[in-house]
C-alpha cells in the first residue's frame, strides 16, 4: 500500500481539558511560525478564512458518550488542497485520544495525491502531551534503553494494545554511543515522529535484550522494526519484523531513512481507527462570510460554498475508495502470511514434542544401563497426551487442583479449526504446567504466580515459555464494559458469591496474534481454590480484533 497521508494516533497523558488547551496553543504557534503569515486573530474573531485560500475550522461537542474537539486547516494549492486535521476525543472514563492527519486532496480525479511529510506540529504535540501507545511512551526522538529497562520494553513489545511499530536500534560495535546517537540515529528517525515508538539499546542492554529475545535479536548497528503482536517464544514470528543492517545505514543514509519510514507510514494509514475516534461525526464547514450586501450576492456566496463542499466530498470519496481497495489487498496478503506462519509453528512444535519424547526414551535407557542419573527427566506420570480438545476436557477431571468452569461448546469448536493439532499440544502443555504449579503452591508459597513458576520452576517440572503468560489484561480492556464482560467467567460460589469472576490472567496458545486461542484462568493456587480455567477458546475482543 502506497501511504501518502500522514497520520498520528496516540493517547494523551493529560486530561481532556488540558489536552485541548495544549493542542490549541501548539496549533496557533505552528500557524504563526509559518512563512505565509496566517492571520490567527481572524479565527479568534469568528472568521474562518485566515488567509487567501486558507480556512481554519473548529467544532466540538460534549454529550453522554463523551466529548470531542476538532481543528481543520485547509490550504488551497494549484494542484488541489492540503488538509490538516487535529482531533481530540474522550469517551466515558477512557484516556483522551489525539489524532493528527495531513493529506493532499488533488483537483484532478485521476491524479495521485502528493505524499505528506511529517509535520513539525507532530513533534510539537508529542513534546507536551505525554503521549502513549498502550504501555509505551511515544516521543519525538529515541529513548535510550538501559539494561534494567529491558524487561519493561519486552512487555511493551508483547503488549496486545500496542498499535504503533517499535523501532529498536543498536550502536555499531566500538562506536562512540553518544556521537552515533546524535549524528546518525537522530536524523534517521526524525520523520517517524508520531508514527513509531523509538528506542535505542544502550551498551550492555543489547546483550540482555538478545538473551531474552532469542528469535528477535538486533545488534551491531542494526535497526529492527517490531510490528504489533510480538511473540518472543515463536521462532517463525521473527520473520515478520524487518531488520535494517548497519551496512545499509552507512552506505546511503538518505535511502535508509526512506526505507525505515515506509512501513510505519503505511501502517499508520491502514490500521483502523480506535472506535472512539471513528465515532466522531463529520465536520460541517462554516460558510464563507458574504462580502456583498444584496440578497443575490449572498445567494451566490452560499452557492459557491456548497459547490466547494461537494467538490471536497468527491475528492475525499475517491481517496477513501483507493484506501479501501489497498486495504483489501493488504488483508488478503496478511491472511496468507499468517496461515503460512501458523503452519510453520505447527511443524516446529510437532518436531519439539518428538525430540522431547526421544530424549525421555534415551534417558530411561541410560538409567536402565546404569549410566547414572539423567540431567533432566520430565515428570511423565501424568495422562497420555491428548489429540483433541474433547480429550483435554475429559482428562482435566484427573487434575484435582485444576478445574474447568467455562463453556465446553466454545472449547470443542476449536477441534474444527485447521490448526487444532499444535493448539491441542500447546494447551496440554499449559495445563500440565498449571497442574505442577498448583500442586507445588499448595505445599510451598515460594512462587508468586504462574509466570514466575515458568521462569524458575525446579528441574523436571512442566513449564511453558514465560513470554506466553500474561498476568493481567490492559487498562483499556478492563475499562471497556463489553470487553470486561467477555472475560468474566463462572466460578464456584465459595470463590465469589456472585458466581462469576473477571479473569485477566491468560496464556497465548500457539503462534499468531488474534488468530491463536487464549486460555484465561484465576490463580487460587495458594488458597484452596486451585486453578480455575474460565475459558479456552478464540481470542476475545480487544483493539486489534
Amino acid at each position: 500500500m502506497d501511504a501518502r497521508r500522514y497520520r498520528m494516533v496516540v493517547t494523551s497523558g493529560l486530561d481532556y481539558v488540558s489536552t485541548g488547551a495544549q493542542v490549541d496553543d501548539r496549533l496557533r504557534a505552528w500557524l504563526r511560525d509559518t512563512p505565509k503569515q496566517y492571520d490567527i486573530d481572524a479565527f479568534a474573531e469568528g472568521r474562518n478564512e485566515i488567509a487567501r485560500g486558507v480556512t481554519l475550522d473548529h467544532d466540538s461537542a460534549t454529550g453522554t458518550t463523551g466529548a470531542y474537539g476538532r481543528w481543520r486547516l485547509r490550504e488551497t494549492a494549484p494542484d488541489g488542497t492540503w488538509q490538516t486535521t487535529v482531533v481530540i476525543r474522550q469517551a466515558e472514563n477512557r484516556p483522551t485520544w489525539v489524532q493528527l492527519d495531513v493529506e493532499h486532496l488533488p483537483l484532478d480525479p485521476d491524479a495521485l495525491p502528493v505524499t505528506a511529510k511529517t509535520p513539525r506540529l507532530a513533534g510539537s504535540l508529542l513534546d507536551v502531551l505525554q503521549a502513549r501507545d498502550g504501555l509505551a511512551d511515544v516521543t519525538r526522538m529515541p529513548q535510550v534503553v538501559e539494561a534494567e529497562d529491558v524487561d519493561s520494553v519486552i512487555d511493551e513489545l508483547c503488549d496486545e494494545e500496542r498499535r504503533l511499530p517499535i523501532i529498536m536500534a543498536t550502536a555499531p560495535n566500538g562506536a562512540d554511543f553518544d556521537g552515533w546517537l546524535e549524528g546518525t540515529l537522530d536524523p534517521l528517525v526524525r520523520p517517524l515522529a508520531g508514527l513509531a515508538i523509538l528506542y535505542v539499546l544502550a551498551p550492555g542492554a543489547d546483550s540482555r535484550f538478545n538473551r531474552n529475545m532469542e528469535y528477535h535479536r538486533v545488534f551491531g548497528g542494526g535497526i529492527r522494526t517490531f510490528l504489533p503482536g510480538v511473540d518472543p517464544a515463536w521462532a517463525a514470528d521473527g520473520q515478520r519484523h524487518r531488520v535494517m543492517s548497519h551496512r545499509v545505514v552507512t552506505e546511503n543514509p538518505a535511502r535508509a531513512r526512506r526505507l525505515l519510514a515506509q512501513l510505519p507510514q503505511s501502517l499508520a494509514t491502514r490500521v483502523p481507527l480506535p472506535p472512539d475516534l471513528d465515532a466522531v461525526p463529520v465536520l460541517r464547514t462554516r460558510t464563507k462570510e458574504s462580502s456583498g450586501t444584496s440578497e443575490l450576492e449572498r445567494l451566490k456566496d452560499e452557492n459557491h460554498a456548497l459547490f466547494e463542499i461537494l467538490e471536497e466530498a468527491g475528492r475525499e470519496q475517491r481517496v477513501r475508495a483507493d484506501e479501501i481497495r489497498d486495504l483489501k489487498h493488504e488483508l488478503q496478503r496478511a491472511r496468507q502470511d499468517e496461515i503460512l506462519l501458523i503452519a510453520e509453528y505447527d511443524e516446529q512444535y510437532r518436531e519439539l514434542h518428538e525430540a522431547r519424547a526421544q530424549l525421555v526414551v534415551v534417558q530411561k535407557r541410560l538409567l536402565e544401563l546404569g549410566a547414572g542419573e539423567a540431567a533432566y527427566a520430565p515428570d511423565d506420570t501424568g495422562p497420555v497426551t491428548p489429540e483433541s480438545f474433547a480429550q483435554i476436557l475429559d482428562l482435566l477431571h484427573d487434575m484435582p487442583r485444576v478445574h474447568f468452569t467455562g463453556s465446553r461448546k466454545i472449547t470443542l469448536e476449536l477441534d474444527d479449526q485447521a490448526y487444532g493439532s499444535s493448539w491441542v499440544r500447546m494447551t496440554w502443555d499449559v495445563l500440565m504446567a498449571l497442574r505442577d504449579y498448583a500442586e507445588a503452591s499448595a505445599e510451598d508459597a515460594a512462587f508468586r504466580d504462574f509466570k514466575q513458576w515458568c521462569e524458575d520452576a525446579p528441574d523436571g517440572k512442566h513449564v511453558v515459555s514465560p513470554r506466553k503468560v500474561v498476568r493481567d489484561e490492559s487498562k483499556t480492556v478492563k475499562a471497556n464494559t463489553a470487553w470486561r464482560r467477555e472475560r468474566t467467567f463462572p466460578v464456584p460460589d465459595r470463590v465469589d458469591p456472585a458466581g462469576r469472576l473477571f479473569m485477566g490472567a491468560h496464556v497465548r496458545i500457539g503462534g499468531g496474534n488474534t488468530v491463536a486461542p487464549r486460555l484465561h484462568f484465576h490463580d487460587g493456587a495458594h488458597a484452596d481454590d486451585g486453578i480455575l480455567i474460565g475459558y479456552i477458546g478464540p481470542h476475545l475482543t480487544n483493539t486489534l480484533t
